[in-house]
This record gives structure tokens, sequence and C-alpha cells, in this order.
């Protein structure tokens, strides 16, 4: 069996809910995303990284230059009003780098025998999805 691995990255705003300490306030990260993929190279290659790269490009381009907000998480006129003057992304869940490393997981799965997805907030510091 191989382990292909692809990256990509975007650079978003976000902020944690029910958080105390700094990352209570609105912050940007360069998101880092690296996709593991698994399989046998029956005929000379796994897939063509091209394509696994447009893939994950096409997911981290969504997100780019994007404010990240989980559901319900701002005020219905505050979230009117930023919703009118930035791009807005709105997940279903809290944006964390282990729900993203999940988020990213779950889609590329659906294409791809991923074994796992790192997601870098900083150059030091990522969470990382396997499965089991």
């Amino acid at each position: 069996m191989h382990i292909l691995s692809c990256e990509s990255s975007f650079d978003a705003a976000h902020f944690l809910t029910n958080y105390e300490g700094k990352c209570k306030n609105i912050h940007g990260h360069r998101w880092r995303v690296v996709l593991e993929i698994t399989g046998d190279a029956s005929n000379g290659m796994v897939v063509d990284f091209n394509i696994i790269k447009k893939d994950l490009k096409e997911l981290c381009d969504y997100f780019d230059h994007s404010f990240i907000v989980e559901k319900n998480s701002l005020d219905e006129n505050l979230f009117n009003l930023l919703n009118n003057q930035f791009l807005l992304r709105v997940v279903d869940f809290r944006t964390t780098a282990e729900n993203f490393s999940k988020y990213f997981y779950d889609e590329l799965s659906k294409k791809y025998n991923v074994y796992s997805v790192s997601v870098y907030e900083t150059p030091n510091n990522c969470a990382r999805y396997i499965c089991k």
C-alpha cells in the first residue's frame, strides 16, 4: 500500500465561541491542510497528483479570504450586517483545527481512501484526523 500526501492552504478569520482565551476574539490564520490518501499503485500510481491537488485546492479556495463563522454564534443583526460587507462561510461546527481536520477528512473521503488530514493553524500547531 502507498500513502500519497498533498497540501494546500487558505487564509481566513474566525473566532472561538464559548472560549475565554485570546481566541475568543476575531483573528486570522494561514490554515495549512495536509491530505494523506492510501491505495495500491496497480498501474504505477495510486491517483494523479494533479487530480488530488485540484480537489483539495477547491475545498480550500471555498474558505480563502473569508470570515468563518460557527452557525448561530453571532447575533442575527450582527450576522446580517457582516454578511452584507464580508464573505462569510457558515459551518455547523466550532471553528477549531480539530473540527476542520474532520471536515476535510469527511469531504475528501467521498472521493478518496483518506488516511489522514492535518490542519495547521500555525506553522508549529496542527490537529490531525486519522481513519480508524
